[in-house]
Formats: structure tokens, sequence, C-alpha cells
């Protein structure tokens, strides 16, 4: 994460590999959360587009919440984030940690 930069890129690459700027985030009034959405905001502020605070801010989550999000990405990429697969995704984890 860039969290002290005081130059902000005007885009960077999403999840999917398309250009995300502000304007292509998902709306700050976005109550809905699938994947694709969840990665995308992932992506703005690991680009540097926003930064942790902005996006709990902007889309009303917890930093709990976000960082959630930020783990799932990491461990399982795009389908760890989907709510149904959670406990799977988590197990799997957990069996990586014992090796």
């Amino acid at each position: 994460m860039i969290e002290n930069q005081k130059f902000r890129p005007a885009q960077v690459i999403g999840p999917l590999g398309e250009p995300l700027t502000l304007d292509t985030l998902p709306p700050p009034e976005t109550r809905r959360w699938v994947v694709r959405r969840k990665a995308e905001v992932v992506a703005a502020v690991n680009g540097g587009l926003l930064t942790v605070d902005e996006v709990c801010q902007r889309y009303s989550l917890t930093l709990e919440e976000f960082a959630g999000w930020q783990r799932a990405v990491d461990r399982s990429g795009m389908p760890g984030l989907r709510v149904t697969r959670i406990q799977h995704y988590k197990s799997v984890y957990e069996r990586q940690q014992k090796f």
C-alpha cells in the first residue's frame, strides 16, 4: 500500500485487467458487494488510488471488514471474496499454515 505517498495515480489496473479510476469505482452508495466490486476497491487501495481510510469512509466500511477483503484477495484471489466460500478458503489457508 502507498499510504504516505503524495503522488496519486490517475488510474490503476483492476482485478480483471481493466483501468480503474475514481469515476469507475463502485458508487459510494453501494450496498450489494459482489466479488468484482470488492476486488476493485482492494485494487484501488493497493494501487494507491485511495487510502484505507478513504475507502472506509466512502463506502461506510469498518477497518476490519476491508482488512478481511484484503486478506481474502492475498490468500485466495478473487474467489476468496465469495461470501459463500469463506469457510472453505479459511480451512484451506489454515491447513497450508501447518506445513
